[in-house]
């Protein structure tokens, strides 16, 4: 039962409140007809918890603000978290509020606030789930509140209108095809135990099966081998979107792209992006770069021109 509804407020009773609204006409029905003065006190008790609940409930919903949305990383068909940064006037205030968040082609679980802290800021963590890469929006979020007893719930809603962007879905790369040019590995240079590189004064902890007795004995103190080996620095990713047509083709190879993009950084391991378009050609470093290169992609070739596309 909604008693008003307007753009920022809505009152509304709950099964609870409706049930008890009735025992309140009817206990105050009673009182008049009897003149029983213990009825009046119970009527005037219920009627007084309505009260109460209202006003408690209204301070639940006043003081907040939206501080920020942090999209992290977000990817398309998969849930992630999206972090709710609420500015908070009231602190240490009982909030008991449920928060829903309207985004488009997406759906987010509500999430919940019960007390706030001293710091004057509140975080919640909401799952989200989009279904597409690319510009989203976060429209509306929307306070919602049945604390406390449960009689009334009250709603506020806020307009946001906050871009957020969704990474490709990490689909896991297949094993690479002989003479693929697409996907390349980058060594360097490190210690290992290969073959000698040089020398240095012992550290605490080396074997004592790496020491330089050459050296040791010129220099009248400890010295151990060094060596070096060959291991992946990272992982180079290339796309030519002259190459391909949009399609579902195209959205494939993004999401492969970006997948292995997600391998290397859980190899811990650097990747590199050559993106080729029509009109500029650049390469982006790092794992976020990437990502959000490969979100904004767009197909510029032909549609006779996507048989090509397996050799960009």
């Amino acid at each position: 039962m909604r008693l008003w509804s307007d753009r920022r407020l809505r009152l509304s009773l709950t099964g609870l409140g409706a049930q008890c609204l009735l025992a309140l006409l009817a206990v105050g029905a009673f009182s008049v007809n009897t003149g029983n003065n213990l009825l009046y006190l119970v009527f005037s008790l219920m009627l007084g918890l309505f009260l109460v609940s209202g006003v408690l409930s209204r301070r639940a919903l006043q003081g907040l603000k939206v501080a920020g949305l942090e999209e992290g990383n977000l990817f398309a068909r998969v849930r992630g978290g999206l972090r709710l940064r609420l500015q908070d006037a009231g602190r240490r205030r009982i909030r008991g509020l449920e928060l829903h968040l309207t985004l488009d082609d997406g759906q987010v679980e509500p999430g919940f606030l019960g007390q706030t802290t001293g710091a004057g800021e509140a975080l919640v963590v909401l799952q989200v789930r989009v279904g597409h890469r690319g510009w989203t929006r976060a429209r509306r979020l929307e306070l919602r509140t049945r604390f406390p007893f449960g009689l009334l719930e009250k709603s506020r809603f806020i307009e946001l209108d906050h871009p957020l962007l969704i990474l490709p879905h990490p689909r896991t790369p297949p094993a690479p095809p002989a003479g693929w040019r697409g996907e390349g590995h980058r060594t360097v240079v490190q210690e290992g135990a290969s073959s000698p590189e040089g020398a240095r004064p012992w550290r605490t902890g080396d074997p004592p099966g790496r020491i330089h007795w050459k050296r040791t004995a010129q220099r009248s103190q400890l010295w151990v081998r060094t060596f070096q080996e060959d291991r992946p620095q990272g992982l180079h990713l290339r796309l030519d979107l002259t190459a391909w047509a949009p399609g579902r083709a195209f959205e494939r190879e993004v999401e492969r792209l970006s997948g292995a993009v997600l391998q290397a950084r859980l190899q811990k391991r650097e990747v590199s992006l050559e993106l080729h378009a029509a009109r500029e050609a650049r390469e982006l470093r790092g794992h976020t770069p990437c990502w959000r290169a490969l979100a904004l992609a767009a197909a510029e070739g032909a549609a006779d021109r996507a048989g090509e596309a397996p050799l960009s």
